[in-house]
């Protein structure tokens, strides 16, 4: 079977059955280093659309910037990440809800004219699991968990995520192929491509330091004016940060508090009590949203083990990284969610909640 499907944002496709993709796997359970993992058995046999090409990706290991990736695709529903991403239910019960990748030789399209008549659902069919063959249940088990956890540790685990490194190749943020693939793939709007550059500018010139202040409240009173996030490079100055709790409950509603409240409750490295707050997390600073779940654990990237987090984290329902101000990775499409201290929240009533969503940098600024 051909793995260059060519696929655009919104087309719709079907997941190719467990046989059909066992057969493209290597001893070690990957095609081309790219892991399939037991969490997307779940989907096989089942149709979701494009929610973002993968043609390139954020390093989440060595924090070096972007990677290039070939014949790659992120699912979801109407465009909605949420519903297409990992369970870790083969990982230890990993809790990261990273997004998945599909390498397009998994996949198959769906004609438009049989889309119409067998229309992707809104969200994923409930329909019988497929047959999963058994050597690839047993294969797909042992390149999951590299060692089983025991009495004296959490165990150690191999994901997409861990193995990143070995599926992609160093791209470079200068290299502007990325971002022509970017429009012609349907990942951004050509409007974003453009406010994003100018962003890039203005940027530099802040860091130069030329009239910084005067940049900087000229720019505040352009987004408060136009419906934009404020300047979203704060510096927090504490040298112990402090604690608070909600005990939220997924599915209640929360306010994000204002970036001055947040910033209040970090010390020099932006973070409270290690956990850090980062530009991309201001875009949602006064928006009401509704907790998706709270995270106790996740797979160390580096290392593989299982991190415990003994003050729990939480992450909202459509609250992903949009990639608009990370450094030299523009336009990452994975939609990682951020994870939010329980300080930097209030409870929200939900007869009053109104449940903001990602909204794309063009429309905010429009």
């Amino acid at each position: 079977m051909s793995d260059a499907l060519g696929l655009r944002v919104g087309e719709k496709v079907e997941v190719r059955s467990a046989e059909e993709i066992f057969a493209t796997l290597d001893k070690n359970g990957c095609l081309n280093s790219l892991p399939f993992m037991p969490e997307m058995l779940q989907f096989c046999g089942k149709r979701f659309a494009v929610f973002k090409r993968a043609d390139k990706t954020c390093d989440t290991i060595d924090k070096t910037g972007g990677r290039r990736l070939i014949n790659t695709v992120h699912l979801g529903v109407a465009h909605d990440a949420d519903g297409m991403r990992c369970d870790g239910g083969g990982h230890g019960g990993c809790e990261a809800s990273c997004l998945l990748f599909w390498n397009e030789a998994w996949l198959k399209r769906v004609e438009p004219n049989l889309a119409q008549t067998n229309p992707v659902p809104d969200r994923q069919s409930e329909s019988e699991p497929q047959a999963v063959p058994a050597p690839m249940q047993v294969l797909l088990q042992r390149t999951a968990v590299v060692q089983e956890p025991n009495a004296g540790d959490s165990g150690r685990y191999s994901c997409q995520a861990t193995q990143l490194k070995a599926y992609t190749a160093p791209l470079p943020w200068w290299d502007i192929r990325q971002y022509a693939r970017d429009v012609a793939c349907g990942n951004v709007r050509s409007m974003d491509l453009l406010r994003a550059f100018i962003f890039m500018v203005y940027r530099r010139l802040v860091q130069f330091g030329l009239g910084y202040r005067l940049l900087l409240k000229f720019y505040n009173w352009f987004k408060a004016r136009s419906g934009g996030p404020p300047w979203p490079y704060v510096q927090g100055t504490l040298t112990a940060t402090p604690h608070g709790e909600l005990d939220l409950k997924p599915g209640e509603f929360v306010r994000v508090k204002s970036p001055d409240q947040i910033l209040a409750t970090l010390d020099t490295g932006n973070r409270n009590r290690g956990l850090l707050f980062a530009p991309e997390m201001v875009r949602f600073c006064g928006g009401t949203f509704r907790v998706l779940k709270r995270v106790h654990r996740i797979v160390d990237e580096r290392k593989g083990g299982m991190l415990e987090f003994s003050n729990p984290c939480i992450i909202l329902q459509n609250v992903y990284c949009l990639s608009e101000f990370s450094e030299n990775r523009v336009f990452c499409p994975r939609a990682i969610y951020p994870y939010w201290r329980e300080i930097w929240l209030d409870r929200s009533p939900p007869q009053v909640a109104t449940v903001s969503m990602p909204i794309p940098l063009a429309k905010r600024s429009s």
